[in-house]
């Protein structure tokens, strides 16, 4: 075993690391110099490499807090806002032709933005914590991220819906929420309510820092489970109704990511699927969001982290939606951009018609397999499958020793391999439309 050492301008941090040195390699005595040299410096290397990623792992674990965490994100969430309102700008314009309502869903997001400074606030001022560690403020603060895409996905669904059905010839009444953004401002007005009082009751009865949202009414009592588990959960674990918010939220997102897409070819305009790859890195910071909370809150530097995803997604989204607006023919006051240009040929375009799937392997799929059901069956459904997962994610971790271990390098892993995976899957039905992913 050896020691690894980290020099800084303030201090040098010392430890032990765990693994140990590759000695089983056995070389033989009259191995030729020229070849053993090599091999010899390979290793070293690689050792040295390994004892610098685990060390810069324990280095970024110590030095940076939730306080500091927090510092760095602050500009990122902060600079994030600009481009946001330039994607809800240009997804709006005209010429467009957006869903008045999918308008509406996207922009409910400065709702839940400002919405949770406030709760940010209570929960430092009353329990000097962050918000993550105080499940009922946390709860009733990210609600409002699933109203978001819940009202998104609604409309976008509304309006699919009508134009599929209008160019089979079916002579179908045009829903109001593509014509009118009234109908789901209300929706936004009457869940965000609610999601008011989710917060103003426990703050009545004088709620605790680790009150559960929506009093744990769907948690199940550690001692009335069959089993004992590995490892005991800590005071700021999710309950499940908060777990299902943020995986409703995962979901609902690759739904209306799938919605994007299919308006592509309703439309015909693939610039609509720009957006579908603007809005990965938003997902990815939703992805980014859900590994904090697997690990218990316990590193910091994920915080940050999903702060610059936020930004760089805001950003292709609003580079994804003037796209749009370009090739619908808006004329841009300023002049057109030259590298974001839109006047190339667009005859190599994917314009293959997506053949009908008789199976769900996409949860952006939802929609085409659950487009039978109207609007309350769809959100009953969606809601239970979330549900389930909440629970095989919350009482399944605690079985396992990585949530508790704090590893960076295993939580980088939750984030990207799914981010890429999912990244590929685009790629791949931009290719071949019958394609359709994994996940």
């Amino acid at each position: 075993r050896y020691d690894v050492s980290f020099a800084s301008s303030s201090s040098t941090t010392t430890r032990r690391n765990a693994l140990p040195l590759p000695t089983d390699v056995i070389f033989d005595a009259q191995l030729n110099p020229l070849v053993q040299q090599p091999i010899d410096s390979i290793l070293s290397s690689s050792s040295q490499t390994i004892a610098f990623l685990n060390g810069l792992n324990d280095n970024i674990l110590t030095n940076i807090d939730q306080n500091a965490a927090e510092q760095i994100a602050g500009p990122f969430f902060g600079a994030s806002l600009f481009p946001y309102l330039g994607f809800l700008f240009f997804l709006n314009v005209p010429q467009n032709e957006t869903p008045k309502g999918v308008t509406v869903g996207f922009a409910t997001c400065l709702l839940f933005v400002f919405l949770t400074i406030p709760a940010a606030i209570a929960a430092k001022v009353w329990y000097d914590v962050s918000l993550a560690d105080s499940d009922w403020l946390h709860g009733s603060a990210e609600s409002l991220l699933t109203i978001t895409n819940l009202v998104t996905v609604v409309a976008f669904r509304q309006a699919l819906s009508y134009k599929e059905q209008e160019q089979s010839g079916n002579d179908v009444r045009i829903p109001e929420s593509v014509l009118s953004y009234d109908p789901m401002v209300k929706l936004v007005g009457g869940l965000t309510f609610l999601a008011f009082l989710t917060a103003l009751f426990p703050a009545l009865a004088g709620a605790t820092v680790h009150t559960p949202y929506l009093a744990g009414f769907m948690d199940v009592p550690a001692s009335s489970l069959p089993w004992t588990a590995t490892h005991p959960e800590p005071e700021n674990a999710l309950t499940i109704a908060c777990w299902i918010i943020h995986v409703t939220s995962l979901v609902e997102f690759l739904v209306a990511m799938g919605f994007c897409w299919r308006w592509a070819d309703v439309v015909d305009n693939p610039r609509w699927k720009g957006l579908t790859w603007g809005l990965i890195p938003l997902h990815s910071s939703g992805i980014t969001a859900c590994t904090y909370h697997l690990f218990y809150n316990s590193i910091p530097i994920l915080v940050p982290l999903q702060a610059f995803l936020t930004c760089v997604g805001n950003t292709t989204a609003m580079i994804a939606a003037y796209r749009i607006a370009i090739s619908n023919g808006w004329d841009v006051p300023w002049g057109e951009i030259p590298f974001l240009s839109t006047s190339e040929d667009n005859s190599d375009e994917d314009t293959t018609v997506r053949e009908d799937s008789q199976s769900l392997v996409g949860f952006e799929d939802l929609g085409d397999a659950l487009a039978e059901d109207n609007d309350y069956t769809f959100i009953v459904k969606l809601f239970a499958g979330c549900a389930l997962a909440s629970y095989v994610v919350k009482y399944g971790e605690v079985w396992f020793d990585f949530p508790f271990e704090s590893q960076l390098s295993v939580a980088l892993a939750f984030i990207f391999i799914p981010s890429l995976l999912n990244a590929f899957k685009w790629w791949k039905r931009s290719q071949d439309p019958t394609f359709e992913g994994w996940f």
